[in-house]
C-alpha cells in the first residue's frame, strides 16, 4: 500500500515501511521479511538497510533472511543485546519467581548479527535518507522512533508507540514491574517529544497511518493519564515534563524527575554543569538489571536551555561512579558535547568497568576528560569547586564544595539520609560493604562536612537541606557508633579482613581472551593479622589452564596490604565466564579460595 509518493506499507505481522528513493530502499520494520518477496512491484531493486523500532519478535522474527540478503540492520542502543546476543539472554533470562514483567521474552529464538546501533538525538545517513533518532520508550524500555523528511513534509515512524488516535497496540507491554505503570507514563513523555519535533504524519508498527498527529497523541494521553490516576494519582506526567528542575538558588537546580538527583549549576557564560547525570526523567526502572532495562535519555536538557538561557552542557561530574549517577555521561557527551570531569579515585571505575568486582558499575566505559585530584581548588568560569574525598557509601565517592548566589554548597552524593530531625540520630548511614565499606569512613566524612561548615547540603536522593551545627555533630556521633559497632561485632583481635570480611581480590574481575591466549591477573592480599607473616596465594584454575607463576608468597607487615601479579593463560575450549580463584594462606592459616575471576574464552 503506497501511504507517501515514495513511502509504502507492507502488511506483515508489523506494517513494514519502505522508503524508496530511485529504485533503492530502506526498510522500518522487517516483520517475517516476506517484504523482500515484492520490491518489484514496488519499484525497488534493492534494499540497503533496515531500522528496528524495537525488539519484539513481530518486528524482528525474519532478520536472518536481511542478514542472508546483504541488508545492514540497525537496532535501538539499549535492546541490541535482545537481538544480536539474545542466545545468551535466552540462557540467563529468570524464569523462577518472576517479578520481572516486561516483554523481553518476546524476542528472537535466536540470535541474529546487527552492524550497530541507531544514534539517538542526532541524524543520521541510512542508503539514501537522513534519519532522525529519537528515544521513544514506552512500549518497551528502549523503543526508538524515526523522523524522515520527504517530499517537503515530515514523517515519523513511531514503532508501536500508538496504533491509532487515541490507543496502543498493547498495554500489557508498558508493565515493565510487578504493579507497576512504568510504561503508561514513559509513553506520554514519549507522545510529547514526537510531537515537539512537528511531524505532518505519524506511521506506526500497527494500525493506519495518523494525518493528525496533535489531537491524536493528546487524546492518548489524556486516556493514559486517567489510567495512571487509578495507581498514583498525583502523578502528572506532562506536568513535571514542563517544569523538571526546582531552584535551590537562581544559578544552581535540582532535578526532580531523574532516579539519583542531578544538579545544574548554570554560569552566567550560558554553560551549565551537571553535578550527576544518571536516568533522566525516570518513571520507574524494569526490575532485570540486563542492559536492555537502563537507558538513559536526555529529557530535561531542552528545559534547560528553553528556561533558564543555557546554550550549552559543558561538563558532567560524578559524586560517585554508581549507574543511577553516571548513565548519561555517554550520551550527554555524544549529543551535546559534554566533557566529563571527574575525581581520580573514581575514574579507574568509569574508564574500565569490567576490571572490577562492584555494585551498580555502568555497563559502558566512560572516557574521562579530565582527573580532579582532592583538596586543590579548581575554576569553571566564575565558580570554584574543591573536591574532597568523601568514603563511606562508596571507597570511591568525593564531595564537591563551591559557593553560588552566596551559599556555601557541599554536594554529598548518596552518603546518607536527607532526612535527619533535630533531637534524632541520623540512623540511616547508606554503607554497602561490596562498595569498600571502612569502619571508620563515615565518621571520616562527618568530620569534613564539621570542617568545611557548609550553608547547604545537596544529596544523590534527597531534599536539600539547610546545615544546623546539631545536623553535622549528629553526623560524627553517627558515624563513630558505626564503627564502634562493627569492632564489637567482629573478632578483629583474632582475625581483621576489614568490613568486607575478604582477605584478597582479583582485577580484572572480568575479562575476554582468545583461546589459549594470555590473561594478566593481579590479586590485592591483606595480612588479617596483627604482626608481619608470610602471604600465600595459589591459583584455582580449570583443567588445562596454566598459571604463572603458579604460586606466590610475600612477608606483609601487620594489616598490610600487596598486588601479586599472574600470567594465566587459557584453554583451548570456548567458554563463558570460567570461573579462576585465588587461595589464600597466611601465617600457615589457609583461608581457601578468597576471591574469583571471570574469564570468557571466545
Amino acid at each position: 500500500m503506497q501511504v507517501e509518493a515514495n513511502v509504502f506499507r507492507y502488511p506483515d505481522t508489523v506494517n513494514v515501511y519502505v522508503l524508496r528513493r530511485d529504485r533503492e530502499a530502506i526498510l522500518v520494520d522487517f516483520g517475517t521479511g516476506a517484504v523482500l518477496d515484492h520490491l518489484g512491484e514496488l519499484g525497488v531493486d534493492r534494499v540497503t538497510d533496515v531500522l528496528l523500532t524495537h525488539h519484539h519478535r513481530d518486528v524482528t522474527q525474519g532478520l536472518e533472511r536481511a542478514r542472508q540478503a546483504g541488508i545492514r540492520i540497525w537496532a535501538p542502543p539499549s535492546e541490541r543485546g535482545l537481538i544480536d546476543a539474545v542466545d545468551e539472554h535466552w540462557a540467563v533470562r529468570p524464569l523462577d519467581n518472576d517479578y520481572d514483567l516486561r516483554e523481553d521474552r518476546f524476542s528472537l529464538l535466536h540470535s541474529v548479527p546487527v552492524d550497530g546501533v541507531v544514534a539517538e538525538y542526532r541524524t543520521a545517513t541510512y542508503g539514501a535518507f537522513e534519519v532522525l533518532t529519537l528515544p521513544t520508550p514506552g512500549h518497551t524500555p528502549g523503543s526508538v522512533s524515526y523522523l524522515v523528511d520527504m517530499d517537503g513534509r515530515r514523517l515519523a515512524f513511531t514503532g508501536d508507540l500508538i496504533a491509532a488516535p487515541g490507543k496502543v497496540w498493547s498495554l500489557a507491554a508498558t508493565q515493565w514491574t510487578y504493579t507497576g505503570i512504568e510504561g503508561l507514563a514513559s509513553l506520554i513523555v514519549s507522545g510529547l517529544d514526537v510531537l515537539d519535533r512537528a511531524p505532518d504524519r505519524l506511521l506506526p508498527a500497527h494500525g493506519d497511518p495518523i494525518d493528525e498527529p496533535r489531537p491524536a497523541v493528546a487524546e492518548l494521553n489524556r486516556r493514559l493519564q486517567r489510567l495512571i490516576d487509578m495507581r498514583i494519582p498525583d502523578w502528572e506526567i506532562e506536568s513535571l515534563r514542563r517544569r523538571p528542575y526546582l531552584e535551590i538558588s537562581r544559578h544552581l537546580l535540582r532535578n526532580r524527575t531523574s532516579v539519583g538527583n542531578s544538579y545544574a549549576l548554570l554560569s552566567e557564560s550560558g554553560a551549565a554543569l551537571m553535578i550527576d547525570f544518571g536516568y533522566d526523567f525516570t518513571t520507574g526502572l524494569p526490575a532485570g538489571t540486563d542492559r536492555s532495562s537502563r537507558r538513559p535519555w536526555l529529557q530535561t536538557i531542552p528545559v534547560l536551555k528553553r528556561d533558564y538561557g543555557i546554550d550549552r552542557v559543558e561538563v558532567a561530574m560524578p559524586t560517585h561512579y554508581h549507574d543511577d549517577h553516571v548513565a548519561g555521561f555517554n550520551l550527554l557527551r555524544e549529543v551535546e558535547g559534554t566533557q566529563v570531569w571527574a575525581p581520580h579515585n573514581m575514574v579507574p571505575m568509569l574508564e574500565d568497568p569490567r576490571r572490577f568486582d562492584l555494585p551498580c558499575l555502568w555497563y559502558d566505559p566512560i572516557a574521562v576528560d579530565r582527573r580532579l585530584p582532592f583538596g586543590e581548588p579548581i575554576r569553571w568560569h566564575e565558580y570554584e569547586i574543591t573536591v574532597h574525598e568523601l568514603p563511606g557509601h562508596t571507597l570511591y565517592a568525593a564531595a564537591f564544595e563551591f559557593e553560588v548566589d552566596g551559599i556555601k554548597v557541599i554536594a554529598s552524593g548518596d552518603q546518607q539520609d536527607g532526612r535527619w530531625v533535630a533531637g534524632e540520630r541520623p540512623e540511616i548511614l547508606n554503607y554497602q560493604y561490596r562498595n569498600g565499606f571502612r569502619f571508620d569512613d563515615f565518621e571520616r566524612s562527618a568530620r569534613l562536612y564539621r570542617r568545611l561548615k557548609p550553608d547547604v547540603m545537596i544529596s544523590g536522593h534527597w531534599l536539600p537541606r539547610p546545615v544546623t551545627d546539631d545536623y553535622l555533630e549528629a553526623l560524627v556521633e553517627a558515624g563513630a557508633e558505626l564503627g564502634r559497632l562493627h569492632r564489637e561485632l567482629l573478632p578483629l583481635e583474632a582475625v581483621d579482613f576489614g568490613a568486607s570480611g575478604f582477605g584478597a581480590r582479583i582485577e580484572p574481575y572480568r575479562s575476554t581472551v582468545a583461546s589459549g591466549e594470555l590473561v594478566m591477573l593481579e590479586v590485592l592480599v591483606r595480612n588479617p593479622f596483627p604482626r608481619a607473616e608470610d602471604v600465600c596465594v595459589r591459583m584455582a584454575l580449570p583443567s588445562g589452564w596454566l598459571a604463572d607463576p603458579a604460586e606466590r608468597i610475600v612477608q606483609l607487615g601487620a594489616h598490610a596490604e600487596h598486588r601479586l601479579t599472574f600470567h594465566v593463560q587459557a584453554g583451548a575450549t570456548p567458554v563463558r565466564r570460567a570461573r579462576l580463584a585465588a587461595d589464600l594462606t597466611v601465617g600457615g592459616v589457609p583461608f581457601g579460595q578468597q576471591a574469583e575471576a571471570l574469564v570468557t574464552v571466545a
